[in-house]
């Protein structure tokens, strides 16, 4: 099985694909992200599905790249006999989702092997496959179809459909595997050359319009364009990753689906696109967090679907055996319906930074805040499960009350620097109130630090965001203490861990990989206290272990040496761009995100 590592991705910006760097695209979901995957193999084996077009003959040399500011991915293969690449892309969707192979000669000859297993149903249904009148392969089961177009010669083995084929040098072979609704007339077919020029004249468009100047261009921009390819083009949702049940810990049970949107990324999120010149993706995100949080404040959820759906019941997909190994395999996420009282503080700054930053926001926006902060009055003193959403009774969370307060600050903010009306004196009473309660139970003296919840000895990695979000400048003492108390307790190989290894329980253990995008937390922190050295070799550190392609994981087993958890993970992406704008913007004194949130 690959490592995760081993996978570059590849989408249309409504579902994406990994592949392989043995060419097996081994992971799909078809048509959007959250839909059930037709490739599976990432989380089973071949049988579950997957799609391999690689050198029949034994391969001496594998390298691969994209294509520069693209999402086109070409993987270059070398036998004794010959050189072959393979072209992976999604062109920008049109009427279907097509995913686009070619397989081009580049020197001498190389004697080629297809093997396509479709499985619908998340690696489990095996669809009735036929001939079309024009040649091509259809494969229908249930709702959905897929239709395979080649000039080479099919053949069924084993439930499997294979080819054998030779590419010479300056030879292109295309392969074009299109989905539809099985109810519909076949897709139509599409020119490949042609959407190979449309795919790359859709990416250089879009990275043209990136401002970044800084240092590590090429790394940020593959962020933004894996930021963009994370997006669901129809509503501006972002998903955390397209993936489900990777492993946290290699081997464990801490398997969840990330095929959803989080409240919790959005301030972040809106300053990674902003600050890099992505106003329009920045207004589609802020609009369908609009739409997705309407309704009731009581019934805000933590995360939705790519739509704004709201329920998103968790199953569990039995029949595969789980990536190494690592069992469950989820479906859905039970988290959903778990209270946090972070995300009042993240919407509500969310809407605050759009304003700050000129951006045109729906009507309505002001009225929904409102009713979000009276609903948050009457809550924010509750226990709540966590911004790493713990599967327990909940606590009083150190993090959660000071987005609380961040709540009630930003709408005394928008309130006065943009006239609208508020009860500021309550609002700034009870922001008052809550900063006390967390400095006076939330701050160990005797530790000499901020801790994870009320009452507790351990700490938490989310403590690193208190001086990015205002709640104390970063060259508070007790800032300072907190960050040496998390420097001490909570880095493993130069990491950072998001809780605190000596707490063990039954959800959390200490051999679980860091993650990567506290270890940025921790830059961002080093930034605001004036310490730029170590930020950026906190920076430095994890671009250090991204993969060949730039891509990055939610979490890195530093003694096994890999990325684990979901991939790619937005999140993680996120934060780099925020730190390289943070690393930079610092050097030359001006406002960075991290500064921009804590104003």
């Amino acid at each position: 099985m690959s490592r995760i590592e081993d996978y570059g991705l590849i989408g249309d910006c409504e579902t994406a694909a990994l592949v392989g760097r043995d060419g097996s695209i081994d992971w799909l979901c078809w048509p959007a992200f959250d839909s059930d995957a037709c490739f599976a193999a990432l989380l089973g084996t071949p049988k579950n599905g997957r799609w391999l077009i690689a050198p029949a003959e034994e391969v001496v040399n594998t390298s691969r790249r994209y294509w520069d500011n693209t999402l086109i991915l070409e993987t270059q293969f070398e036998t004794k006999d010959g050189t072959v690449a393979v072209v992976d892309f999604m062109p920008p969707r049109g009427h279907a989702s097509d995913v686009v192979r070619l397989v081009r000669g580049v020197k001498g000859h190389v004697k080629m092997r297809m093997e396509l297993v479709i499985r619908f149903g998340m690696g489990a249904d095996i669809p009735w496959v036929k001939r079309t009148e024009d040649g091509a392969l259809l494969a229908i089961s249930g709702p959905d179809m897929a239709v395979l177009r080649t000039p080479v010669e099919l053949r069924g083995e084993d439930m499997t459909t294979v080819a054998d084929f030779e590419v010479t040098e300056g030879k292109t072979v295309p392969f074009v595997f299109t989905y539809g609704p099985s109810h519909l007339e076949l897709p139509d077919p599409i020119d490949p050359a042609q959407a190979l020029q449309d795919t790359e004249d859709f990416w250089l468009d879009w990275c043209s319009r990136c401002t970044y100047e800084g240092d590590c261009r090429d790394l940020v921009m593959r962020s933004l364009i894996t930021l963009k390819a994370l997006t669901y083009e129809p509503t501006g949702g972002i998903v955390a990753a397209p993936t489900s049940s990777l492993p946290e810990k290699l081997g464990g049970a801490r398997n969840w689906d990330y095929r959803y949107c989080w409240l919790r990324d959005a301030t972040f999120t809106l300053l990674a696109l902003m600050n890099s010149g992505y106003t329009e993706e920045a207004s589609d995100w802020h609009n369908w967090l609009l739409r997705a949080a309407a309704g009731s404040p009581g019934n805000m959820q933590i995360m939705y679907g790519i739509k704004g759906q709201r329920r998103l019941l968790e199953w569990e997909a039995e029949w595969l055996p789980g990536y190494e190994g690592a069992q469950p395999v989820r479906v859905g996420n039970a988290a959903h319906a778990q209270m946090q009282l972070d995300v009042y503080g993240e919407l509500i700054d969310a809407f605050h930074q759009s304003r700050v930053t000129k951006l045109k926001l729906e009507d309505g926006t002001w009225d929904l805040e409102c009713a979000v902060l009276e609903h948050l009055e009457e809550v924010w003193d509750q226990r709540d499960h966590g911004i790493w959403e713990r599967r327990d009774n909940g606590r009083h969370y150190v993090f959660s009350k000071v987005m609380a307060w961040v709540a009630f600050d930003r709408g005394i903010k928008s309130a006065e620097m943009f006239g609208f009306k508020a009860p500021l004196d309550r609002w700034k009473g009870l922001r008052d109130t809550i900063h006390r309660d967390v400095c006076e139970k939330g701050f160990d003296s005797g530790l000499n630090s901020f801790v994870e919840s009320y009452g507790a000895k351990v700490f938490d990695a989310s403590l690193l965001l208190l001086p990015a979000v205002g709640f104390l400048p970063g060259s508070d003492p007790r800032i300072r203490g907190t960050i040496a108390a998390i420097d001490r307790y909570m880095m493993r190989d130069g990491f950072v861990l998001r809780h605190d290894p000596r707490e063990v329980t039954s959800e959390i253990q200490p051999i679980e990989g860091a993650f990567l995008a506290c270890t940025l937390w921790l830059a961002d922190a080093c930034v605001l206290a004036g310490d730029l050295d170590k930020a950026q070799t906190l920076f430095d550190r994890v671009v250090g272990v991204a993969n060949d392609l730039g891509l990055l994981a939610e979490e890195f087993d530093s003694g096994a040496g890999r990325q684990t958890g979901n991939f790619p993970q937005a999140l993680t992406h996120i934060a780099l761009i925020n730190t390289a704008h943070n690393l930079g913007e610092a050097k030359h004194a001006n406002d960075q995100p991290a500064m921009q949130r804590s104003k």
